[in-house]
């Protein structure tokens, strides 16, 4: 008994983590060519291992989704770090949207996945705003200190925004519209 409480406090081995690690890059790729109906042995074979390495990860579809979304979120945010410490407070911020609307572009086969997860977890959906208003209100902090951006605008509001931006553009070539609305939003939260 106690060699099986032992065993579940152990840290992962170093190869589970970049076996996982693995599966989440080749997921994220499988899934922005494919959509959400890209088979899990794609994944495991562009991962380079088996399905049942694949499975001991993420037992379910909707798990792999769920880690893939999360993966995509956590890398907004430490990019959100990298930006803060740049001269410009409203170009770091402004970087951080385009990489934003650069992500959603690059994995627009992905999204329609992300989405089918992300409605379907509260817990997902409190995840993700809370960390991608973080890292925007990082950056828009910075900016307001600099007397550079306006203060009455909330980071949680950027973050709709950005989203909304999203969900409006449904041609194939929607990404420069996406860019230009970003920087007409962020040209008007530059304190004048």
């Amino acid at each position: 008994m106690g060699n099986v409480a032992e065993k579940t406090r152990r840290k992962p081995r170093a190869d589970s983590i970049r076996n996982r690690e693995i599966l989440l890059e080749a997921a994220t790729q499988v899934f922005s060519a494919g959509g959400p109906q890209a088979s899990l042995e794609a994944v495991a074979r562009q991962a380079g291992v088996g399905i049942g390495t694949l499975y001991r990860h993420f037992p379910t579809r909707e798990a792999l989704f769920e880690a893939v979304y999360r993966h995509e979120v956590d890398h907004l945010v430490e990019l959100a770090g990298e930006l803060s410490g740049e001269a410009d407070t409203v170009e770091a911020l402004r970087k951080w949207l385009h990489a934003n609307v650069r992500l959603v572009a690059t994995k627009k086969g992905m999204i329609g996945a992300l989405q089918l997860v992300a409605h379907g977890s509260s817990d997902l959906k409190a995840y993700s705003f809370e960390q991608l208003t973080g890292a925007i209100r990082l950056l828009l902090d910075r900016a307001i200190a600099a007397d550079e951006a306006r203060s009455d605008i909330p980071p949680e509001d950027l973050l709709r925004t950005l989203i909304g931006i999203f969900y409006s553009q449904s041609t194939a070539d929607w990404q420069p519209t996406a860019l230009r609305l970003v920087d007409i939003f962020v040209d008007g939260l530059r304190k004048r």
